[in-house]
């Protein structure tokens, strides 16, 4: 009966252990790591790349240009008080921008990101015609298009913002 009972105690600490190592595993590699931007682009993945470059020849070159080069003075207003559509490539401002703020502005639009309702733009709510995995993949299309230097500074901005969020 003794050796039943010492079996029977092994067997419950062993269960014991167990469960807490799986518990100590757990919240190791989930609740003690900051959660992963749930927007965060994918420039290295060809399947991503691949949608994305579709989505943007439908949804973006006809004002963004074919290659992201814009649209010529879109630094300034034309006649209808609208800025042209900015270059999507290193010469414009796209990459200064942390990976979730671009899904906002495509998603949302311009306007609700700065909160000026009367702020006028050409650029159209991208939210009902996209899907958020869509976005993406033209975002990371774009972001694939820029030399390893400004996907690298990109890259840094990324984690400047996620830490800004972490304080």
């Amino acid at each position: 009966m003794r050796v039943k009972s010492l079996a029977t105690w092994f067997a419950g600490m062993t269960a014991v252990l167990l469960a807490a190592g799986a518990g100590y595993i757990y919240l190791r590699n989930s609740s003690l790591q900051p959660p992963a931007a749930p927007h965060r682009l994918r420039p290295d993945d060809a399947q991503v790349l691949h949608a994305g470059a579709g989505l943007y020849l439908q949804h973006c070159a006809v004002c963004h240009g074919a290659k992201g080069e814009g649209q010529p003075d879109w630094r300034d207003r034309g006649t209808d008080g609208l800025l042209p559509a900015p270059p999507h490539d290193p010469s414009g401002h796209t990459w200064h921008h942390p990976d979730e703020q671009l899904f906002a502005i495509t998603k949302q639009g311009l306007v609700r990101l700065i909160n000026q309702p009367d702020y006028r733009t050409a650029m159209p709510i991208y939210e009902g015609v996209l899907s958020d995995d869509e976005i993406v993949a033209v975002l990371s299309w774009i972001k694939a298009q820029w030399p390893a230097e400004i996907r690298q500074r990109h890259d840094e901005i990324n984690a400047q913002y996620r830490k800004s969020l972490s304080r």
